[in-house]
C-alpha cells in the first residue's frame, strides 16, 4: 500500500467559514513567529545542562511521552514492549527500533487526538517527512530521526534555539539540588531554564516514601521537622534556595482543591499523625488541605507565584502505579468543588495584592460554574489554560467560550505545555496560538471586538500574559 502524504494544511484548525478563516490567519501571522514561553513543565534539565545527544527515535518520542503510550496500552499494547522502564528494573524491551515499528503499525490509533497533530506537526517540519507514519515508512522514519538526532543542530541547546523557546520551566521537588539548572547558569550558553517549587512529596502525607523525605527535608535544611514549626521553616529554606536560582512559581498537585486555616493545636497534632505514618485518609487531606494555605502565606512573604492541579486521580490504575511508577498516563479526571474548598484560603488572602495563585481543573464543568466567576471577583486568582486531557483544539475551544464572558481575557494567563515530550514543544504553542485566533477571529466576526483589539489579544494570550501572571 502507497504511504499516505504527509501535509500540514495551513489553514488547520481555523475556521470553514471563510471570513472568519480569514481574519484568524491574519491574527495568527502576528503571533506566529513570537518567542515561546513555557512556563510549567516536565522536560529534563539535564538535557540542556549536559548537551548531549538524544539517544533514538523511541527513546525521545515514546518512552517519555504518557500522551503516546497511554493510548497504545489502551488498545492491549503492553508498557513492557513499549520499553517503559519498570520500577523494579525487570526486563523491558531495549530495541528501539521494534518499539517503534509498535508506534508506527498503530498509529491510525492516534486520529483525531491532539498527539496525532502534534506528532504530524514534528515529523512534518522537524524532520521534514513526506509521508504519514506507517508499517510502509517505521524504519525510514527510525533512521532518519536517529540520524538527525546524532547531529549537533538536534542536540537540546540547539533544539531550544530553533525552537525560539525564550524561558522553559521543569518541575522539582524541594529535596533535588538543582544541580543542572545552576549549571545551566554558570554556562555561557543564554538559554534560559528554571524549575518550579513542587511540595507534593514532603506535603502529601498519601506521597510514597512520604516519612523518609520529611526526614531528608529536614537534614538538608538543618532544621527540625520533628515539629511543625521547624516543618515550616525548612519549606522558607528550600524555597528561599529555589528562588536564588531564578524560580519564579511553585506548583501543588493534590487531589482536590480544598484548603483550611486551622488551629495550632490541631494542625500540630495532624502533622504529628502524618510523619508518624499513622494518618488515616481524611487526616492526609485534612493537612494537605492547611499546607495550601501555608503556601499562600509564603507565597506572599517570598512572591512565589502559586500553581494548583486538583481534580486528577492520579495513578488511577494500580497494577501500572506498582510496576511503573508515577506519571504512566492512568491520571483520570475528578469532579471537583472550587467555590466551597477554596473558601478557608480566600478569606484569609484572597485580597491580598501580593498573591497570585494560578487554578488548573481536570474538571470542565467547573469553568463556568465556579471557576470564571471566582476569577473575575478574586484579585489574587488566575485561570490556568486547559490541562491534560484539555490541552487540546476542542479543549481550548470550550475553555474560551465557558471563561471569557466571566473572567475576560486578562485574568487568564495565556499558554503552557504542561509537557515531558521536548519535540512537540513548537506544536503544543502552535495549536494554542491558532485557537485562540480563531476564538478571536469569531468575536471579532460577531461584531463582539474590532480588529485592532483582536490584534492586541492575540499578542497578550500568546506572549504577555504568560511573563506578567509568572513574573517572568
Amino acid at each position: 500500500m502507497t504511504p499516505r502524504k504527509l501535509i500540514l494544511h495551513p489553514d488547520r484548525l481555523f475556521a470553514p467559514d471563510e471570513r472568519q478563516r480569514s481574519v484568524a490567519r491574519g491574527l495568527y501571522q502576528k503571533v506566529q513567529g513570537l518567542p515561546i514561553i513555557s512556563p510549567h513543565g516536565h522536560t529534563d534539565a539535564a538535557w540542556f545542562s549536559e548537551n548531549t545527544a538524544f539517544d533514538n527515535a523511541a527513546d525521545l518520542l515514546i518512552k517519555p511521552d504518557h500522551y503516546v503510550f497511554r493510548l497504545l496500552y489502551s488498545q492491549g499494547i503492553a508498557l513492557e514492549a513499549l520499553g517503559v522502564p519498570r520500577a523494579d528494573g525487570a526486563a523491558v524491551e531495549q530495541d528501539g527500533r521494534k518499539i517503534w515499528r509498535l508506534l508506527a503499525n498503530n498509529y491510525h490509533l492516534f486520529r483525531g487526538t491532539p498527539s496525532r497533530l502534534w506528532l504530524d506537526t514534528v515529523f512534518a517540519q522537524l524532520f521534514e517527512f513526506e509521508h504519514v507514519l506507517c508499517a510502509e515508512t517505521a524504519d525510514d522514519y527510525y533512521d532518519s530521526i536517529n540520524a538527525a538526532l546524532a547531529t549537533d543542530a538536534f542536540r537540546p541547546r540547539a533544539l531550544y534555539e530553533r525552537f525560539n523557546i525564550e524561558l522553559i520551566s521543569t518541575t522539582e521537588s524541594p529535596l533535588s539540588d538543582l544541580a543542572h539548572h545552576r549549571a545551566i547558569a554558570d554556562s555561557n550558553w543564554q538559554g534560559r531554564v528554571i524549575s518550579a517549587y513542587r511540595p507534593d512529596p514532603v506535603i502529601d502525607p498519601e506521597f510514597e516514601g512520604f516519612v523518609d523525605a520529611v526526614r531528608d527535608f529536614g537534614e538538608l535544611t538543618l532544621e527540625d521537622t520533628s515539629t511543625f514549626a521547624g516543618y515550616l521553616r525548612a519549606h522558607r529554606v528550600r524555597r528561599a534556595f529555589f528562588k536564588s536560582t531564578g524560580v519564579t512559581s511553585t506548583d501543588h498537585g493534590h487531589p482536590t482543591a480544598r484548603t483550611a486555616d486551622l488551629p495550632a493545636a490541631e494542625i500540630e497534632a495532624l502533622y504529628a499523625a502524618a510523619i508518624s505514618g499513622t494518618a488515616s485518609p481524611e487526616q492526609a487531606e485534612l493537612f494537605r488541605a492547611h499546607m495550601l494555605t501555608e503556601m499562600a502565606g509564603m507565597s506572599i512573604d517570598d512572591g512565589l507565584v502559586m500553581q494548583l492541579h486538583p481534580g486528577s486521580s492520579r495513578n488511577h490504575n494500580a497494577s501500572v502505579f506498582k510496576q511503573f511508577g508515577r506519571d504512566k498516563g492512568a491520571d483520570i479526571p475528578l469532579q471537583t468543588s472550587y467555590v466551597e474548598q477554596l473558601k478557608p484560603l480566600l478569606d484569609k488572602y484572597g485580597t491580598h495584592p501580593d498573591l497570585t495563585l494560578i487554578l488548573f481543573t481536570l474538571d470542565e464543568t467547573a469553568y463556568s460554574r465556579e471557576l470564571a466567576p471566582l476569577a473575575g471577583h478574586y484579585p489574587c486568582l488566575r485561570l490556568g489554560p486547559p490541562w491534560w486531557f484539555h490541552d487540546s483544539p476542542e479543549g481550548m475551544r470550550r475553555f474560551r467560550q465557558h471563561v471569557t464572558e466571566s473572567a475576560g481575557f486578562y485574568n487568564t494567563v495565556g499558554f503552557n505545555d504542561d509537557t515531558r515530550a521536548f519535540l512537540s514543544i513548537p506544536a503544543r504553542h502552535d495549536v494554542a496560538r491558532r485557537m485562540d485566533c480563531n476564538w478571536l477571529a469569531e468575536l471579532v466576526c460577531d461584531h463582539r471586538l474590532d480588529i485592532e483589539e483582536a490584534e492586541e489579544l492575540a499578542v497578550e494570550l500568546t506572549y504577555n500574559l504568560v511573563k506578567k501572571a509568572y513574573k517572568l
